[in-house]
């Protein structure tokens, strides 16, 4: 216990923050959330919590690849729409949920792939590419279905609704399915070839190159992994509403998931994070709001709390940055001056 307490140090909490600074930040939070309301800490509230975020934090785990491989996807939003929106043309034809949950997940796929190939064999920046598809899926969805709703149809519609508003001993299925997606998306990053690949062309594009990684194969594929994600949480939004409004659908998801990405602690820069941070992230942006709400804060304001949010965890990663490359220049001349 002694060695315990001596450990306990400014300097090693700094270390701790540096390499830790999600779970940092989600106690913090939770512990200011649990002053402001002291039934906040209670298991039906976060369990409503994970509800919340579940949808969300999906899209963020997705976001969370591409922005660790340097790149950034602007469209994921506009891909939850026009897939969410089909998808329920598809459900409404057939009767049939698995062919939805097939078809959400192969077009979102190919959406994804889209973006890919645009980024790499066109050699188009990705932002760029990815404004230009969120305008262009949108547009397509919007003028399918002339302004109005896509809905379930009602002799489906209460079997279709459980899905995402069931539960298994408790716990809600979107809880459920946004954990065991973050567990094999997390084993993917940290535990495979790909994994390590990703980070790699993130950390250093050029230097990936001459290690002889396929870069361009590497960025489609996040694409792609992002693209079939967000087919999964179109499935999960409609199953939700049951009523797809396609200029409203996924509305903001893009900006949301980048939050949850800065706020878990992953670099925007490309090349450092883990996505269990990007897990909490997601969680800790859905207890924002709902902090802001306790705080009476007009919802009108949520933009501007996430606009802040980004910019301050940024600045904070840029100024890491700048520490880092200075204490290794300064390690690189003293090792320099030994020889």
């Amino acid at each position: 216990m002694e060695k315990f307490l001596k450990n306990i140090t400014w300097e090693n909490f700094k270390k701790f923050n540096t390499k830790y600074s999600y779970i940092v930040s989600f106690v913090l939070l939770l512990t200011l959330a649990t002053i402001i309301n002291p039934r906040y800490f209670s298991y039906r509230n976060l369990s409503t919590l994970a509800l919340q975020a579940s949808i969300k934090g999906i899209i963020t785990l997705g976001m969370s690849l591409v922005i660790i491989a340097g790149l950034i996807d602007l469209s994921v939003g506009s891909m939850v729409a026009l897939t969410s929106g089909l998808g329920v043309v598809v459900l409404n034809q057939t009767g049939n949920v698995w062919i939805m949950l097939a078809f959400c997940a192969a077009f979102g796929t190919v959406l994804g792939v889209i973006n890919g190939l645009l980024v790499t064999k066109g050699k188009i920046a990705p932002f760029i590419v990815t404004l230009a598809t969120m305008s262009a899926y949108r547009s397509i969805i919007v003028q399918l279905g002339q302004g109005g709703p896509f809905n379930v149809d009602s002799e489906i519609l209460d079997s279709f609704r459980m899905i995402a508003a069931g539960e298994v001993f408790g716990i809600p299925n979107l809880a459920i399915i946004f954990i065991v997606i973050t567990i094999i998306i997390s084993l993917l990053m940290s535990k495979t070839k790909f994994g390590r690949y990703v980070y790699a062309v993130g950390s250093n594009e050029q230097a990936a190159r001459l290690t002889g990684i396929n870069v361009d194969l590497v960025k489609t594929l996040t694409f792609t992994i992002t693209g079939l994600l967000s087919g999964i949480t179109a499935f999960l939004l409609a199953s939700r509403l049951t009523s797809i409004t396609a200029p409203n659908a996924g509305q903001s998801f893009e900006l949301d998931a980048i939050a949850a990405v800065a706020i878990g602690g992953i670099a925007m820069t490309g090349g450092r994070g883990v996505i269990a941070g990007s897990f909490l992230g997601a969680i800790m942006l859905q207890m924002i709001e709902g902090i802001l709400i306790i705080a009476k804060i007009p919802p009108f304001l949520n933009g501007l709390v996430k606009g802040v949010i980004i910019i301050f965890t940024v600045l904070l990663q840029h100024r890491s940055v700048l520490k880092r490359k200075k204490r290794l220049k300064t390690e690189a001349t003293k090792a320099a001056a030994t020889e």
